[in-house]
């Protein structure tokens, strides 16, 4: 473990020389490996596969959760509306004096749509809002057991051909506990295939409990809809990191091809 957080502070110090935020490309949009969510909506009838693998400790490293494959689908139902599926496995380790604790399996599904508000080429300013509900269908140990929901509105601005900024605002409610959620990303693209980011994020929950957190992570172009991805979170006003990695594909006019065969 010390091994893996020297070589993730290496990584940060590389990013932090660059000095930028979440990666803008004209070829995939996606929505990882950042918090913050794009502005934007797949093309549409296409469809996209989100996933990667995601370890994180907190509490003096006493809860240990693997996460992965960690699973967002998304359909381009329009020009401006996708619907998005997300699950995932996890495994999770807490550490108790006791004895150890453990559990495993899949989470509660997510289902959801992402609809595009605005987005006009005279304008570099895009906004779109995302609602996602949380179904309980995750076993008792994993689950919120209870209906959830997930919302965000998120922003963009061009500043430059190759330099953005994003950020999200939104009101969860999880396990009968609502939040303020909010992340702002500052992207830069460096060349046509690398890109990296940073970004504060974080939530304000019931009891005025205020948790703020920083990530920062590194994208590449391996095709013109094939994205590869790793990141490093950690908090800032609590005990928490987590190191991922993981890729975006797109499959463009993906019923036509279907319907073709």
């Amino acid at each position: 473990m010390p091994k893996i957080k020297a070589i993730m502070k290496q990584i940060i110090t590389i990013l932090f020389i660059f000095t930028s935020l979440t990666i803008f490309s004209q070829n995939i949009i996606t929505d990882r490996p950042d918090q913050t969510e794009a502005s934007s909506t797949i093309p549409k009838n296409s469809f996209q596969i989100e996933m990667g693998i995601v370890s994180q400790t907190s509490n003096d490293s006493r809860l240990t959760n693997f996460a992965g494959p960690s699973t967002l689908l998304r359909y381009g139902l329009s020009k401006t509306v996708e619907l998005r599926l997300f699950n995932q496995f996890e495994s999770n380790k807490l550490e108790l004096e006791g004895g150890n604790t453990k559990s495993s399996g899949l989470s509660d599904i997510e289902i959801g749509a992402k609809i595009q508000l605005l987005k006009k080429e005279d304008v570099n300013t895009e906004i779109a809002f995302i609602s996602h509900a949380i179904i309980p269908t995750a076993k008792d140990e994993l689950s919120n057991n209870n209906l959830g929901t997930i919302n965000k509105l998120s922003i963009s601005h061009a500043i430059t051909d190759n330099i953005g900024i994003g950020y999200n605002i939104g009101y969860d409610y999880v396990n009968k506990t609502s939040a303020l959620t909010y992340s702002v990303a500052l992207g830069f693209a460096l060349g046509e295939k690398f890109g990296i980011y940073v970004e504060p994020f974080g939530a304000l929950t019931e009891g005025n409990n205020f948790e703020s957190n920083f990530d920062a992570g590194l994208t590449y172009l391996a095709k013109n809809n094939l994205q590869l991805d790793v990141s490093y979170g950690t908090g800032l006003n609590n005990d928490m990191q987590y190191a991922s990695a993981g890729f975006s594909w797109n499959i463009p006019k993906f019923l036509k091809k279907n319907k073709d065969n």
